[in-house]
């Protein structure tokens, strides 16, 4: 990134499947190892949106809201536990140009729609960026059962209480970004998912399992600048 950012992440779902650790390896760059939790690599797709985005300590705007939809999975280099971002639709051209450009990210333009009313979250995204393959994602989801903090919880401290990430930049570069936050509350969760489309666009079969669902109504994240990790160059796995 050109300069650290801060933001809000909030109305998450995670929504995640058990996948053969050795299936998941081959998607990934050299450098980065899938993290394994109950002897599986675990892809998730994350529908949220992204409110407060600004330089770090510039005043918060009001009322801008940027829905975005990701594809990520979990992976570890010299034992630090961390994210792969295999993608990130987001609603906006210029932030997505923005993002591609100058912060390394491997974004993508979608129409995406997210609305709150009566306690779910209804979601909608349709990839819309030149030359990518497209993706359609609709579905409601919501929160059930008390919540919990994350890192009492193993299986969710291993899917959330990470604060690194990694992306592919256009250039064919691993690159890295720490990200601070407070640990994160989540909650059980149930979802209608009727369209999911974003798994096979980046060449993943449909897992067998039912997903595995959590929410949170989010947290405020500072993003650090993007650094490239040395040596490293992406695989061919593109869509």
């Amino acid at each position: 990134m050109v300069v650290p950012l801060e933001m809000g992440w909030r109305h998450l779902l995670f929504e995640n499947w058990p996948v053969d650790p050795a299936v998941m390896d081959a998607h990934l760059p050299d450098g980065l190892d899938p993290d394994v939790y109950d002897g599986s690599a675990w892809l998730s797709v994350v529908p949220f949106t992204n409110v407060a985005v600004r330089p770090k300590g510039l005043p918060e705007p009001l009322g801008i809201r940027l829905p975005e939809l990701n594809l990520r999975t979990y992976v570890t280099r010299d034992g630090v536990p961390s994210v792969y971002f295999f993608s990130l639709d987001a609603q906006g051209i210029a932030s997505v140009l923005g993002a591609r450009v100058f912060h390394h990210l491997p974004y993508y333009y979608a129409r995406i729609s997210l609305e709150w009313a009566d306690g779910r979250v209804r979601f909608g995204s349709r990839r819309r960026h030149p030359g990518a393959r497209p993706v359609h994602y609709e579905g409601t989801y919501w929160p059930t059962g008390e919540p919990f903090s994350a890192p009492d919880d193993p299986f969710g401290n291993f899917l959330v209480e990470r604060y690194r990430f990694y992306t592919q930049a256009q250039d064919g570069s691993i690159r890295y970004t720490d990200v601070d936050h407070d640990p994160w509350t989540l909650y059980p969760a149930a979802a209608e998912i009727e369209t999911n489309t974003l798994l096979a666009a980046h060449g993943f079969a449909e897992p067998d399992p039912d997903p595995v669902y959590y929410y949170s109504p989010g947290l405020d994240v500072v993003a650090s600048r993007s650094a490239t990790v040395s040596g490293t160059r992406l695989a061919d796995s593109s869509p």
